[in-house]
């Protein structure tokens, strides 16, 4: 529950709860940083990431190496936060 009030919350959760995709997205929905905290597996999940990123662009930062080559996905990023483009591919 305390994760869906305050995404930031996933820092406290249990693992099982942090490689939980309905509950990370949920997380990342209320805020995109919120994906740091999730199991690394989910930072390669394209439509995970893309709602992070739309929620807070600088989550791009988080994303595994082939999400942050993935064009559209950088693009709602920058259009979110200028900033994130640092953090995509070259």
């Amino acid at each position: 529950e305390a994760v869906r009030q305050n995404g930031k919350a996933l820092f406290f959760a249990a693992e099982p709860v942090k490689a939980d995709r309905e509950l990370v997205l949920e997380a990342v929905r209320q805020n995109g940083e919120a994906l740091c905290f999730a199991a690394e597996p989910l930072w390669a999940d394209r439509e995970l990431v893309l709602e992070a990123v739309r929620q807070n662009g600088k989550a791009l930062f988080f994303a595994a190496e082939p999400v942050k080559a993935d064009r559209e996905l950088v693009l709602e990023a920058v259009r979110q936060n200028g900033e994130a483009l640092c953090f995509a591919a070259e």
